[in-house]
């Protein structure tokens, strides 16, 4: 069944989609199907900006955001992205082997989010320490998710957050630099300015959305890679099918597989039920192998003139990010592929 009631999600009862058309319908209408604070909790104080933000307020928040990450002003990057890339590459293309995700895949996204903010590379640690505090403090604790301990972690790790960046936010006050949170202090549309708390609540969400699933992205490519050698000589020999094969493989390894909302009003879907109250499970993979949208939705080509994707989501919350991320994918696969054009994943180890 393409919606699918359960009683077990993390919240209580709620229902799954599965089938794109029902997905796009909930996507589309954040009136029935909110985004809030209510669908997850990470701990945040208030809501993560834009992304838990629902119409109208939401439309003054993006029409800020947007342009600052708009195609242009990321592909202004390409160079800077491109030395990072390449810096990493530098550390492990002698050896002849590479953990890829603890030196590649976890360290690259997190730079470019500093380079990004204008922070010196060595607060690496100090990022990826917040953000796996926020995402898995279960890892770091030790016990499950939602105990009472792990919950005091997440909190704690998540005040750190707020912390940090009033603190660099205070020194952008006092010296603006060329940077993003210098920007986000003089951003202006129609009068409107952001806060000191809107762009504590920007930052949140940038640290916990932008930065593991663009790492989680390229342990999918990099396997997929991996284990297809004749799609990586595509790319090999043919470097201007890059982007293609980024949006390809963005359908079919679909790393954030789902996302919640949660209904305000009693609704239905597919013939199913929706009660306010309920959460709905947004099921982003499964809309991506939709054989009504993709009749050779189980093979991966990248010659795939049409690929009406939704790894970004959909509706008026699609990724704000989703321009910055199609840039580290695309300088990543081109610099990698350049320098190390043969690769497999060593036998007894897995890449994810």
């Amino acid at each position: 069944s393409p919606v699918m009631e359960i009683d077990d999600l993390p919240s209580g009862k709620g229902v799954l989609l599965s089938r794109k058309a029902e997905i796009m319908e909930a996507l589309r209408h954040p009136e029935i199907f909110s985004s809030s604070m209510d669908a997850v909790d990470l701990s945040n104080k208030r809501p993560m900006i834009p992304l838990q933000i629902d119409p109208p307020e939401h439309k003054k928040f993006r029409k800020l955001l947007d342009p600052i990450f708009a195609p242009r002003k990321m592909q202004a990057m390409d160079d800077e992205v491109s030395a990072l890339v390449n810096n990493l590459i530098d550390r492990f293309i002698d050896k002849g082997e590479v953990d890829f995700a603890k030196e590649f895949s976890i360290p690259f996204p997190s730079e470019v989010f500093l380079t990004l903010l204008g922070l010196p590379l060595d607060e690496l640690d100090t990022f990826l320490t917040m953000k796996d505090g926020i995402i898995r403090p279960d890892h770091v604790v030790g016990k499950m998710f939602g105990h009472p301990e792990t919950k005091a972690y997440q909190k704690q790790i998540a005040d750190s957050v707020y912390d940090y960046f009033n603190e660099v936010l205070d020194q952008r006050e006092a010296k603006r630099q060329d940077d993003l949170l210098s920007h986000f202090l003089d951003a202006e549309v129609e009068g409107d300015r952001l806060t000191r708390e809107d762009i504590l609540d920007i930052c949140f969400l940038f640290l916990i959305a932008g930065l593991d699933t663009v790492t989680a992205t390229l342990d999918c490519m990099f396997s997929f890679l991996a284990q297809h050698p004749e799609h990586r000589r595509q790319l090999v020999e043919s470097p201007d099918v890059i982007p293609n094969a980024i949006e390809e493989l963005l359908r079919w390894e679909t790393p954030v597989m789902g996302i919640a909302r949660v209904a305000v009003a009693d609704t239905e879907l597919g013939g199913c039920p929706v009660h306010a109250g309920d959460q709905v499970m947004v099921m982003i993979g499964s809309a991506n192998t939709d054989e009504d949208e993709f009749p050779d939705g189980d093979v991966v080509r990248f010659d795939r003139d049409v690929n009406p994707h939704i790894a970004f989501g959909g509706g008026i919350h699609r990724c704000l990010g989703s321009h910055l991320a199609r840039l580290e994918l695309r300088v990543a696969l081109r610099e990698w592929h350049k320098r190390i054009p043969d690769y497999e994943i060593e036998a007894g180890q897995t890449l994810v």
